[in-house]
């Protein structure tokens, strides 16, 4: 499971507030840009956004295509896509249900 670290250095946002972005849709740079104010060009965004933005669950190490995936394939309540990926289904585990939920509710 990820920290909550700064991640853009020069503007000062963390891990929280992109992840808070990405529960509201964002799924791109500059997605994240808008929404969580990160500037795309700082030493930690060119090194850590894109993980950041490829995965969903840290807790089980699920990436954002692998929800996607399940989601297209017919999973569409939280507990399906846990029990197909396993994002969100350890003990400490479930920070992640709001954006496997709008992922679902994005329809992907």
């Amino acid at each position: 499971m990820a920290g909550n670290r700064t991640i853009c250095i020069a503007n000062n946002v963390d891990y929280s507030s992109i992840r808070k972005a990405m529960c509201e849709g964002a799924r791109t740079v500059e997605d994240v840009k808008e929404k969580a104010g990160v500037c795309g060009e700082c030493e930690g965004c060119k090194t850590e956004l894109e993980g950041v933005l490829s995965s969903v669950c840290g807790c089980k190490e699920v990436s954002l295509e692998a929800v996607v995936n399940a989601v297209k394939n017919g999973a569409d309540t939280i507990d399906k896509v846990g029990e197909v990926t396993e994002a969100g289904t350890g003990e400490d585990c479930g920070r992640c249900k709001a954006l496997i939920a709008n992922i679902i509710e994005l329809g992907y």
